[in-house]
């Protein structure tokens, strides 16, 4: 047997997140669901495994059903597969943000860098002068990451402010590209970046797992496995798992 696993996030306002906790938890256990469902008052993150028909009929809930009350209508939403239940239980956590960063400025619902779809990346990675950002930690970028990539060598995510402040400089580094996993982590780390006057900020719509799946392997820029907090540990080139043994985490 083999289970769908979904990794979904979208930013929209939720000021009743608190009260959305213990039915979607519910919902979930119903299902037979597991993973983890991060809530805040800006949206919703997080990765979870089930039978086919499961997450079918989770996703069809958190679109269409009454829980969301059709907020959730622009989900980033990406599937793939497990040999085994990559999950332990189900998790539904509160958090001040769904991608922890630290900073309040930074608000990706009011304005966030250029998406580009998977299709045009290595096209934009050719343009001269880009500047190309891992926005992953440090331990993620050593499993695997683009070509010509730079590593920021953080430990979390909330340390990238710190990262741009000391290392890159708005009227040098004019046109800068950045990916992440899923592209949840891009679309704080490009509205922060545009919040300190980089002009032109692109970033993976999908993130690299949009990409491994969509790109074919032999036009690949990728080198390496995608590291995912589960099981699996890591994902190659149309999403198929190459390990196993990992935890969770949105950071």
């Amino acid at each position: 047997m083999t289970y769908k696993v979904a990794a979904l996030y979208q930013f929209v306002p939720l000021p009743d997140f608190r009260e959305l906790k213990d039915p979607l938890h519910a919902l979930c256990l119903e299902l037979g669901i597991r993973g983890t469902l991060l809530l805040a008052q800006e949206g919703i993150n997080g990765t979870v495994a089930g039978k086919d028909d499961a997450i079918d009929a989770l996703m069809a809930e958190l679109r269409d059903g009454g829980l969301f009350k059709g907020r959730l209508d622009n989900l980033e939403l990406k599937f793939s597969t497990a040999a085994e239940m990559p999950f332990k239980r189900m998790k539904v956590r509160l958090k001040k943000e769904i991608v922890t960063l630290g900073d309040p400025q930074t608000d990706p619902l009011r304005r966030v860098g250029t998406y580009v779809m998977p299709a045009e990346w290595n096209r934009l990675l050719d343009e001269p002068g880009i500047v190309l950002l891992d926005t992953r930690n440090d331990f993620e970028v050593e499993m695997g990451t683009f070509d010509g990539a730079v590593d920021p060598r953080i430990k979390r995510f909330s340390e990238f402010k710190e990262f741009v402040k000391n290392e890159l400089d708005p009227k040098q580094h004019r046109k800068v590209a950045m990916f992440c996993t899923g592209g949840i982590r891009c679309e704080k780390a490009s509205s922060y970046m545009l919040a300190q006057g980089f002009e032109e900020v692109f970033h993976l719509k999908g993130g690299i797992l949009k990409y491994l799946e969509d790109v074919p392997e032999a036009e690949s820029r990728w080198n390496g496995g995608c590291f995912v907090f589960d099981e699996r540990v890591a994902l190659g080139h149309g999403l198929v798992e190459q390990s196993g043994g990992a935890g969770d985490s949105d950071e």
